[in-house]
């Protein structure tokens, strides 16, 4: 396993970058992640949520809690 193949260091590789998040509840977010801590507690800007794969509303910046994730997907 080499150092990028760690989920935190693929996250940071992520920093900055487009990602789509999917929570427990099935709603998703996609947004520009800016940071991120131990706990996969994410910060994202220009954020969109989205359902059943159309455009919701957008946000802009949000907090989301990493007990709620269960998808990270870098776009």
């Amino acid at each position: 396993m080499s150092s990028n193949d760690r989920p935190l260091d693929i996250l940071n590789d992520s920093r900055n970058k487009r990602i789509m998040i999917e929570l427990k509840n099935g709603r998703q977010f996609i947004g520009v992640l800016k940071s991120f801590d131990i706990h996969i507690n994410l910060v994202l800007e220009d954020t969109e949520e989205h359902a059943e794969g159309t455009l919701k509303r957008k946000i802009g910046n949000v907090f989301l809690r990493g007990d709620t994730i269960i998808l990270i997907s870098p776009q």
